[in-house]
């Protein structure tokens, strides 16, 4: 039974969501305690319940613990039953984390496992469902990971009422992540996405970003998309391609964040990334660390990547991650860039 301390690092819920993804992929059991005690409202909330729902399901799991507000569940791992699937994550619950800790179950899973979610597509502190989409599923597709989606409907907070399904397919071969070097970048695609607010909002945004992209002589392609949801938002979401990966930056509009200042932030981040030839960004490099250490403890082969900064939550997966696999995370600095690499322990 392996031991954990949810108040680790960050101490959030992204602690269980990959302890449960890697317990179901390692066959090893857990406990875990202090569920995110670092929190204002600490112990689980009905969305880290619902990953919990979601996992238990998918892998014929034993749990103990796990009712809203308990700071410590057990979870006793079954076998993955492929099939179609079809789990509400209430109100808003984001359905892109729930998706980090279901989609490793590709690296066992012998025929396609299909999912139909409901809930919020577009949340804070989650990533948006395009920088899911178009970045993080784009990163998968090079390791070997397929899975195809499609969205029926986007979710705002506070009503969610988002839809997407999921199909994940079996991994039929496996490859590292092994870029030493920076990459070269060239044009930034994006999408911002508005409903519920007046039309002038994303037109200001747009050309923030456009003004940006001139400025540093970069070749943009941004689109407008309205859609109707429950609640109102905006969110903005942007992508380089190299010849070896993709980036992406995603910011939710709030209230009292002018849209000038959003479209820009959103650009300089990209910007950054493309100046600095980053492997992967900041918050795809934390998302991808499960599934480079699987392949490396699977088949012996390191990855090595580079990013701009590693994240708590970054540094909080490293962690975790070697509790349950035979790998070992070295970290170094490379001419301004932080030096990932993962090998055998």
């Amino acid at each position: 039974m392996i031991e954990i301390d949810g108040s680790y690092g960050e101490g959030g819920g992204q602690i269980l969501r990959t302890s449960l993804a890697l317990s179901i992929l390692t066959k090893k059991p857990f406990i875990i305690r202090n569920i995110r005690a670092n929190r204002p409202n600490p112990g689980l909330r009905p969305q880290h319940l619902a990953a919990i729902k979601v996992l238990q399901g998918l892998s014929n799991a034993n749990v103990e613990g796990a009712s809203v507000g308990s700071s410590e569940i057990s979870f006793y791992p079954g076998d993955i039953e492929a099939g179609k699937y079809k789990f509400d994550m209430g109100t808003a619950g984001s359905i892109t984390l729930v998706l980090q800790a279901i989609l490793p179950t590709a690296f066992l899973t012998s025929s396609k496992i299909s999912l139909s979610l409901r809930g919020g597509t577009d949340v804070k502190w989650s990533p948006s469902w395009d920088d899911f989409d178009k970045v993080f599923l784009h990163v998968l597709s090079t390791l070997g990971i397929k899975v195809k989606t499609e969205l029926i409907k986007r979710g705002f907070y506070p009503a969610g009422g988002g839809e997407v399904t999921v199909e994940i397919f079996p991994s039929e071969s496996l490859d590292s992540i092994r870029v030493d070097e920076p990459l070269r970048y060239e044009n930034v695609e994006g999408n911002i996405v508005i409903s519920k607010l007046p039309d002038d909002i994303p037109k200001r945004i747009k050309h923030s970003i456009v003004k940006q992209m001139v400025h540093y002589s970069i070749n943009g392609e941004i689109n407008i998309e309205k859609c109707d949801t429950l609640s109102p938002g905006v969110i903005v979401t942007l992508w380089a391609d190299s010849n070896y990966s993709r980036i992406g930056c995603a910011i939710l509009g709030e209230k009292g964040l002018p849209s000038e200042i959003l479209g820009r932030k959103c650009a300089l981040n990209i910007i950054d990334d493309i100046k600095s030839g980053v492997t992967l960004d900041m918050y795809a490099t934390d998302q991808i660390l499960p599934y480079i250490a699987y392949i490396t403890s699977y088949r012996g082969e390191k990855s090595v990547l580079l990013s701009r900064e590693l994240t708590r939550h970054a540094k909080t997966n490293a962690w975790l991650i070697e509790k349950f696999l035979p790998v070992k995370f070295l970290i170094e600095r490379k001419e301004g860039l932080v030096r990932l690499e993962v090998r055998q322990a």
